[in-house]
């Protein structure tokens, strides 16, 4: 992304770099694939470490971020995870972090935050019903009990679920949009894995047959809407950093590729069929650039259209992103469908991510929806 870094930022970026690099490059992330978990605990704190999860927390509760704007050192983050198509729960475990921080009880961020911040306790984000759907909790229903609640219901599509310690699951309480913080050792809570087309990405889903939880459990008391909302920004606004990264490193490859490809005697990148194609993806790919960069900084700022810009780039680097990876794949030729070379990986977070939060259509009828056009319709399956 075309960010104007500081040197901390700078130094920030680097330093995942070559934490990823010699850690878990995209050769040892395929040793994974077949892990039920898919990524090692000690690599996972070894992330946290190095203050991934601190970015979208203040400092009186443990967190802080080298610039003092949070969300847009996470993007730097996010990029270098969809770059070198990194494993575990990034997103979820800052969106969980942020909304503890804003929304929780003193007693509910002292009991978590200091554990993710960590990285000793791995956090999901529940906030899709059976199907993908964005419903505000319509498919898990929150009652009241006398000294607390059950949850009975169902959140599809959870990430990480299968890892995680600690669930937030949105619910329906009273009629409105609730949340609350579910212990995975919670009885009456079942996990599903799911098959996902991303080989370094977990999904299962979560069903709450009675899920009895205290009343310290609800994370805010009231229509949990704007929060929800607020959530969903910062987590698409961090899954474009992360696609942006995946495209950067595809299309690095690619124009390689045609350098080194030897046709009829020249490099297949001096014909101009593939020039077109690959001038086009250029400029598609710093489009890209510039709308995760607008995305982050209105989602950092909180500016009044952050909902509008947000969507918007969502939207457009889906598509994009997908196209991209096309004519990527077809410049590649035969090589870029066999197993052993790391195109398909890249692809395959490109394609997911680009449903994980909301797919291009649900986010081009939001903006209609913000303008009064059209009504919103969530279809967003990331499997």
């Amino acid at each position: 992304m075309e960010l104007a870094l500081n040197e901390d930022q700078e130094l920030f970026r680097e330093t995942t770099v070559r934490f990823i690099e010699s850690e878990l490059p995209i050769e040892t992330t395929r040793t994974l694939h077949d892990d039920p978990v898919g990524f090692d605990r000690d690599w996972f704190r070894g992330t946290a470490e190095l203050g991934w999860f601190t970015m979208l927390v203040p400092e009186a509760d443990g967190g802080g971020s080298v610039s003092g704007n949070g969300l847009i050192d996470a993007t730097l983050i996010a990029e270098e995870i969809g770059r070198f198509v990194q494993p575990g729960p990034f997103i979820p475990m800052n969106v969980v972090a942020a909304a503890i921080a804003v929304n929780g009880t003193e007693a509910q961020r002292q009991q978590f935050l200091p554990g993710i911040v960590a990285g000793e306790t791995v956090a999901s984000w529940a906030f899709a019903d059976g199907n993908g759907n964005w419903d505000l909790g319509a498919g898990l229903v929150a009652q009241r009990t006398t000294d607390g609640f059950t949850l009975v219901g169902r959140r599809g599509y959870v990430q990480d679920a299968g890892a995680a310690d600690v669930h937030l699951v949105t619910a329906t309480l009273d009629g409105r949009p609730a949340q609350f913080l579910v212990p995975a050792a919670a009885s009456g809570l079942t996990v599903t894995p799911l098959a996902c087309l991303d080989l370094s990405r977990r999904l299962a889903h979560l069903d709450l047959d009675g899920v009895i939880v205290g009343a310290e459990a609800l994370l805010a008391d009231g229509d949990a809407t704007p929060a929800l909302e607020r959530q969903l920004h910062i987590a698409t606004a961090l899954v474009v950093a992360e696609t942006v990264g995946a495209m950067d490193a595809l299309f690095s490859m690619t124009v390689e590729y045609s350098k080194d490809r030897i046709a009829f005697g020249r490099p297949i990148g001096s014909f101009q069929a593939l020039k077109h194609i690959m001038a086009d993806d250029a400029t598609t790919l710093e489009t890209c650039k510039a709308g995760a960069t607008a995305a982050a900084r209105a989602v950092q700022d909180q500016t009044d259209d952050a909902a509008e810009i947000v969507s918007m780039v969502a939207a457009y680097v889906g598509d994009m992103s997908d196209q991209l990876a096309q004519d990527c794949l077809q410049i590649h030729g035969g090589i870029g469908y066999t197993w052993e070379h790391d195109l398909h990986l890249l692809m395959r977070r490109i394609r997911t991510n680009a449903v994980l939060y909301g797919e291009p259509a649900w986010h081009r009828e939001r903006v209609c929806a913000f303008h009064g056009l059209g009504a919103q319709t969530f279809e967003s399956v990331a499997s």
